[in-house]
């Protein structure tokens, strides 16, 4: 896995113009999603299209570690032969997430109400995460919990034996906080509610519902979202078709927006409404974005995004728009660069404990290769049209969004950019570097820098 390997530093060249029709690799949060659900349930769940990621792929080792039966068919589906809920093993080992943050959030929420005892570990970037805000919802549910202090991996958990289903509110705008507690409750008796004062993506609840646990959502009178799950629900397997990952879309996106002549077509892109800031905000700064053939595809929206190059302009990003791109602010800082104007961003204490400090990591990155900018304690102003854009050196610290955001600077900049570890973009996006190469991109290795 990537965060025990040689950093390798990765430059990249103007290239262009980009054309024609591409895909990016299934959705991350569906892909996770799938394989824990399909290991809950009893019988087999197929899934089509699922990211073959190093972040996705621990996901898998956690659930074969606790009986389920995982398997790459011939036709690249995955088979997923589930032990049914409540009847999880004791893993022999530790449980190893490298860098994926989802995935041992959910697992830990999964395995804290089986009485089942588990250790997990993960990279240095992982390893630096707060994993309190997960922990302590679980030590509400009966959960024993012995972490590194600040609650920080390695930690190890002794699933309750007779868990306790809770009522949460979430402190902070976090899908994956939210879903580790309802995962949680699955294997509770009784009812768990969730509290969600400011909404968040909302796979799990749409794919617990196909896999036929009894959860409602509504809105109370102060506008917030509640779930409410029935524990002990028996979930049956399902045949899933995993959409491309909007995330990573996000990437082709803004590469076309910025590097003249661009015209592009990424095809069968999850459109999740709680998934798509990153889009509608490329739209108000003058992006030519259009969606085509929006269709229904295993309970989700998808469709495909056809990009022209654009003259962008600066605006103010909404901070409530915030959950529904916070992974995307890296990329669109790079969109920014280009714009006419101050770019405004505001809202944005998440990042601060996401795979890096990543908004002290894209303003460095940015900085670094000629680009004005400002940054507080929540908030990113982007002043685009500098002179000289390019020539530096960015510190990914771990992060594959970091690297390939700035990557895709390189490919509209004067001089050409460097990442420190390109390595560290199979966490997400392993086939990045060809898709870009298939479009004309100019990558450069640097394996005599490798330290």
């Amino acid at each position: 896995m990537s965060h025990g390997s040689t950093p390798v530093p990765l430059s990249t060249r103007a290239s262009g113009p980009f054309s024609g029709t591409l895909r990016v690799p299934g959705d991350k949060s569906i892909s996770h999603r799938a394989l824990m659900f399909g290991a809950l349930a009893i019988g087999r769940t197929t899934v089509k299209g699922l990211l073959e990621s190093e972040d996705v792929l621990a996901t898998a080792d956690a659930m074969r570690a606790v009986g389920a039966v995982i398997e790459k068919q011939d036709d690249g589906t995955y088979t997923v032969d589930g032990i049914g809920l409540g009847s999880l093993l004791e893993p022999e080992g530790v449980i190893d997430f490298g860098n994926a943050g989802t995935g041992v959030r959910l697992t830990m929420g999964i395995f804290g109400s089986h009485d089942i005892a588990a250790t997990f570990v993960g990279d240095a970037s992982l390893s630096g995460r707060p994993m309190g805000r997960v922990l302590n919802p679980l030590r509400e549910m009966g959960t024993s919990v012995i972490a590194r202090e600040g609650d920080r991996l390695p930690a190890s958990i002794r699933g309750a034996k007779h868990p306790t289903p809770l009522t949460y509110r979430v402190p902070m705008a976090s899908a994956q906080v939210k879903s580790a507690v309802l995962l949680a409750g699955l294997n509770a008796p009784g009812t768990t509610t969730v509290i969600e004062p400011i909404p968040t993506r909302d796979h799990t609840e749409k794919m617990l519902q196909g896999f036929g646990a009894d959860l409602d959502v509504s809105v109370n009178e102060a506008g917030e979202r509640v779930i409410t799950l029935q524990g002990q629900p028996e979930l049956k397997p399902q045949d899933l078709d995993v959409p491309g990952d909007p995330s990573s879309a996000g990437f082709p996106i803004v590469a076309a927006l910025i590097v003249p002549g661009s015209d592009i077509t990424i095809e069968n892109v999850l459109l999740n409404e709680h998934r798509t800031g990153l889009i509608t905000t490329l739209i108000e700064m003058g992006g030519d974005i259009e969606i085509l053939n929006r269709r229904d595809a295993s309970g989700e929206e998808v469709g495909d995004i056809h990009v022209r190059h654009s003259q962008l302009k600066g605006i103010t990003v909404p901070a409530e728009r915030a959950p529904s791109m916070i992974d995307e602010y890296p990329v669109l800082a790079v969109a920014a660069a280009f714009a006419r104007g101050d770019t405004f961003m505001p809202g944005l204490d998440e990042l601060r404990v996401k795979e890096s400090d990543r908004l002290a990591a894209v303003a460095r990155g940015l900085e670094a290769n000629g680009i004005p900018c400002v940054e507080t304690k929540d908030t990113l102003t982007v002043t685009g049209g500098a002179n000289s854009i390019g020539g530096g050196t960015v510190v990914t610290h771990l992060d594959h969004r970091i690297a390939m955001s700035f990557l895709i600077l390189g490919m509209a900049s004067e001089k050409p950019v460097t990442v420190d570890d390109g390595a560290v973009i199979a966490t997400s996006f392993p086939t990045f570097t060809k898709l870009f190469t298939d479009m004309g991109a100019s990558f450069e290795n640097h394996p005599s820098e490798a330290a």
